[in-house]
């Protein structure tokens, strides 16, 4: 157990470093860089056209444009699918969530996702631990009998280990009954 958490914490490391590195200076555009002085090129100094704004996808226009994961008002962006105390039961709420999902994993062939369930903190951290992994195989056996492939899926479970809401009272306890879709 103790190595997979520091496994676990490693990887978590190597991502933020990543995420934390310098991003890649830019280019300068033209040949020489401009003096500016007062709002103005200084004399003998080259001028550096700058392209104009473009709103181009920011007008008002009739639907989505893009890949419905990124559309907010899309059953797509939903990805937290949350449980009853002691359940892998799928309530009637999430049915058309889990139906958009199944039907995107099915029209893209290459998309993998990770189903990472999770419990709150009553019970064993092994009960919790099987139970998250029951919750996360209840959303792929939906999944993969609407159509998507069973081998677009990494399933893990975190049991009560990474609690959406720290607490101990049922609003906690409710936010943290939930499988994550992770793409």
């Amino acid at each position: 157990m103790r190595f997979w958490l520091a496994s676990v914490t490693l990887v978590f490391m190597a991502l933020f470093l990543t995420a934390c590195s310098n991003p890649p200076k830019p280019e300068p555009v033209g040949d020489k860089p401009a003096e500016i002085i007062d709002g103005s090129a200084a004399s003998g100094a080259a001028t550096v056209e700058i392209p104009e704004a473009s709103t181009q996808g920011l007008a008002p226009e009739p639907g989505f444009q893009g890949d419905p994961l990124n559309d907010p008002s899309s059953p797509l962006a939903t990805r937290v699918i949350y449980f009853a105390y002691d359940s892998n039961s799928i309530e009637p709420q999430y049915f058309d969530v889990l139906a958009a999902h199944a039907n995107y994993l099915a029209s893209h062939p290459g998309m993998m996702a990770r189903l990472e369930g999770h419990a709150d903190e009553r019970g064993s951290p092994e009960y919790n631990i099987a139970l998250g992994e029951r919750r996360a195989k209840a959303v792929e056996q939906s999944l993969s009998l609407q159509g998507a492939n069973p081998g677009q899926f990494d399933l893990v479970s975190y049991g009560e280990e990474r609690p959406a809401v720290e607490g101990h009272d049922e609003s906690a306890w409710s936010a943290n009954r939930r499988v994550e879709i992770i793409y």
